[in-house]
């Protein structure tokens, strides 16, 4: 019985020892990731915020596939929340939503040892180059039993939510690469565009400088129509004058104005006209990059209609602004291509 009480008297002793270290141990975490993403920082932004992403991108599919995903009403934004059923049962909320800038949620773990609550962030921040850096990171205090688990265990807690995180990222940025590489053509058919007044600058361009002289033509008389009180009453179009097998082109950058300008003095912007034009259109929502494959599909349908092309040149107008669209899957790009009027 001495030896008994003995024992039970150790074994306190030890219980009581092993309390005080690992209670005098920093429990407290923080751990993050980031990664940069080459997209537009609002696009990154929203799949993040869209929790019905995450079942795509994150890493715990991969790991428990029989992984089963709550959703409340709401997904996105402040407010919003899902839920999941796996090894380790748990929950999500958004505390706090900065648009395209920041993310704060609350986690929740239900554990053998009990409910855990860190909490999740992420910050987005756009390079020079226009890419993202997103930073995941999550934060929060083990308690005592956690650390003695960690320590018999051998579980490095820190290193396998660091990998974690590292492998979401890798799927964050196939997600986002998959966003905003979507597009679309279609074939709209014949249709009349009424034309009109516009002011414009001709160049000619080597291929791979298309999009920055493209760019310092609408720039240019841009600045000569505020200098000057004119109005813009209509999108930005380009005429194709002359294309080359090589991708160089001889093009017409236009802005629409309500009437006929005269323009003076020394400058090299002008004025044109356009008439009205019976055209087989074709629209392109994505990316820029897809214009030739829009351009390819537009001359084929005139051919394949046996169609007779116009003395009037070919052009496309630039529906939406990238300035207020950052997805390029949402530009939306109509490509016309003048034929003679059907008899």
């Amino acid at each position: 019985m001495k030896f008994l009480k003995f024992l039970l008297f150790v074994i306190l002793i030890v219980v009581i020892a092993g309390a005080i270290y690992f209670g005098t141990q920093d429990g407290t975490y923080q751990i993050e990731a980031s990664r940069e993403i080459n997209a537009p920082r609002e696009v990154v932004y929203d799949i993040v915020n869209e929790y019905k992403t995450w079942e795509e991108w994150g890493p715990w599919k991969k790991e428990e596939p029989t992984m089963v995903f709550n959703y409340a009403d709401k997904t996105s934004g402040e407010g919003a929340s899902y839920s999941w059923q796996g090894e380790v049962d748990g929950s999500m909320t958004t505390t706090e939503a900065v648009p395209g800038i920041s993310l704060k949620q609350d986690m929740t773990l239900q554990t053998p040892g009990g409910e855990r609550k860190p909490e999740v962030y992420w910050t987005f921040e756009t390079t020079e180059q226009l890419a993202t850096i997103a930073t995941w990171g999550i934060k929060g205090e083990h308690t005592l039993m956690d650390k003695v688990y960690f320590a018999f265990t051998g579980m490095d807690f820190e290193a396998d939510m660091q990998e974690m995180y590292e492998q979401g990222l890798t799927g964050l940025e196939a997600a986002a690469r998959e966003e905003i590489g979507k597009y679309n053509v279609n074939i709209d058919g014949i249709t009349q565009y009424s034309g009109g007044f516009y002011l414009y600058r001709t160049t000619s361009a080597k291929a791979p400088s298309v999009p920055t002289i493209m760019s310092q033509n609408y720039n240019g008389i841009s600045t000569f129509m505020s200098e000057n009180n004119i109005a813009v009453t209509g999108m930005p179009f380009t005429i194709y004058n002359e294309t080359f097998p090589n991708g160089d082109v001889i093009m017409t950058n236009a802005l629409p104005v309500r009437e006929k300008i005269i323009v003076a003095g020394d400058t090299n912007v002008f004025s044109g006209y356009m008439p009205t034009v019976t055209a087989v259109k074709v629209t392109l929502v994505g990316n820029y990059i897809n214009l030739g494959e829009a351009w390819s599909t537009a001359m084929k349908h005139v051919q394949d209609k046996g169609y007779t092309l116009s003395n009037e040149k070919p052009f496309e107008v630039y529906v939406t602004d990238p300035q207020d669209h950052p997805n390029p899957a949402d530009w939306i790009t109509e490509i016309y291509v003048p034929i003679e009027d059907l008899k």
